[in-house]
């Protein structure tokens, strides 16, 4: 950008220089300084951005701060079902809330990720795999220390990590994180979105070990799989808020 500047303004002084030698010489260095003064502001906005985005990002691990558990296998019990419709029928009408209930649980119902997806969804269709992957039953942060823990179905670690931002994924905005430790495995990433209990009563992540392919959804080892996790410790009013949500986000006009 810069280059093209400095041409145009060559440009306009040689036209102008047998006409005004010194008029024309004044005005390129004042134009060349404003570029300069321009780039730099550039470059202090964006450091600024950026250095706004890690703090952003190091504050979202706090706030994360606790155990998760797959969201969908609690919001979709059976015993929530009337809650479903009860917000289904606010926003469709009673005679479409089941189904759109059917049609909300299938798009997060799926069983399969990564190209086995791609290939069972390539004539369209396709749903999300939203539960967590690797063996992985439950899922710790602790914000304070910036780690990182995922634990089996019996309770026993499989990885503990800390992590350090490295950046915004761009396709939905989760906060790019990298493994402190060498040999992290498929546990090396974590993109995690904006999401904690208080603001959206639930969380979303992809981890892996390939950070460019975790940020494609529909193709590669991680398309349609989206992990989306639920507070240990939730109880029936963050059920109803996560739901609700849900309804309000996928069904409003």
């Amino acid at each position: 950008m810069k280059q093209k500047k400095l041409l145009t303004l060559f440009l306009t002084v040689a036209t102008s220089f047998s006409m005004l030698v010194a008029c024309s010489n004044a005005t390129f260095a004042e134009s060349t300084g404003t570029a300069t003064v321009t780039e730099s502001t550039n470059t202090t906005d964006k450091k600024q951005k950026a250095d706004e985005n890690q703090d952003a990002a190091k504050q979202l691990l706090v706030d994360l701060t606790g155990s998760y558990q797959e969201l969908w296998p609690v919001i979709l019990d059976e015993k929530y079902q009337q809650i479903w419709i009860d917000d289904c029928t606010e926003l469709v009408g009673e005679e479409n809330a089941e189904v759109a209930y059917d049609k909300l649980a299938s798009m997060v119902s799926g069983t399969i990720y990564g190209e086995e997806a791609v290939e069972a969804y390539k004539d369209g269709d396709g749903v999300y795999d939203c539960s967590f992957k690797e063996g992985v039953n439950k899922l710790e942060f602790d914000g304070s220390d910036s780690v990182i823990k995922g634990y089996d179905s019996e309770g026993k670690e499989i990885f503990s990590h800390t992590y350090h931002y490295v950046g915004i994924e761009e396709v939905r905005g989760l906060y790019e994180f990298k493994s402190d430790d060498a040999d992290s495995g498929e546990f090396t990433y974590f993109c995690i979105a904006p999401d904690t209990n208080d603001t959206t009563y639930h969380i979303e992540l992809r981890y892996g070990s390939d950070l460019e392919a975790l940020g494609k959804y529909d193709e590669g080892d991680y398309a349609y799989w989206l992990g989306s996790g639920i507070s240990t410790d939730y109880d029936q009013t963050m059920v109803e808020n996560c739901i609700e949500l849900f309804c309000k986000e996928n069904l409003s006009e």
